[in-house]
């Protein structure tokens, strides 16, 4: 494991290292319903009608859950033993929740939205104020 997570310098834990290991868990936790729950929380969390098509709906959900697995463990990682990196995700962080904001609310809007949907309206201020407050640290 040293050879993939090596030691970097100490920094103490702060805030928003502190808020980005709860954002690594809550984007770890999900991910895992996508990709084993049954129908991937398509059709019992946000309530998508599955009547046509389950499969690739299913398979996208799966798809989407493999990738905040992946994301919230280095989220995680950062948190935990890397804060030195934390603005940077914070940065990244920042700029996906927006992304899917702006898709969700503008750019692609439907007339079904799933919780994420709004998690997202509360999820990009937050992640500003910490990304603010880590950035602040450092100055």
């Amino acid at each position: 494991m040293a050879a993939l997570l090596p030691r970097s310098e100490p920094v103490a834990a702060s805030a928003s290292s502190r808020f980005l290991v709860l954002c690594g868990v809550l984007a770890v936790v999900p991910g895992m319903i996508h990709v084993f729950l049954p129908d991937g929380g398509a059709g019992v969390i946000a309530g998508i009608d599955l009547s046509r098509d389950a499969g690739r709906t299913v398979s996208m959900f799966a798809w989407a859950g493999a990738t905040q697995i992946a994301w919230g463990g280095m989220m995680l990682a950062i948190g935990l033993f890397h804060r030195a990196l934390v603005p940077l995700a914070l940065v990244l962080l920042l700029l996906e929740k927006t992304l899917h904001a702006l898709s969700f609310w503008v750019l692609k809007p439907g007339d079904h939205h799933p919780p994420e949907s709004y998690a997202v309206l509360v999820a990009v201020p937050v992640i500003a104020l910490f990304l603010a407050l880590a950035l602040r640290r450092r100055g």
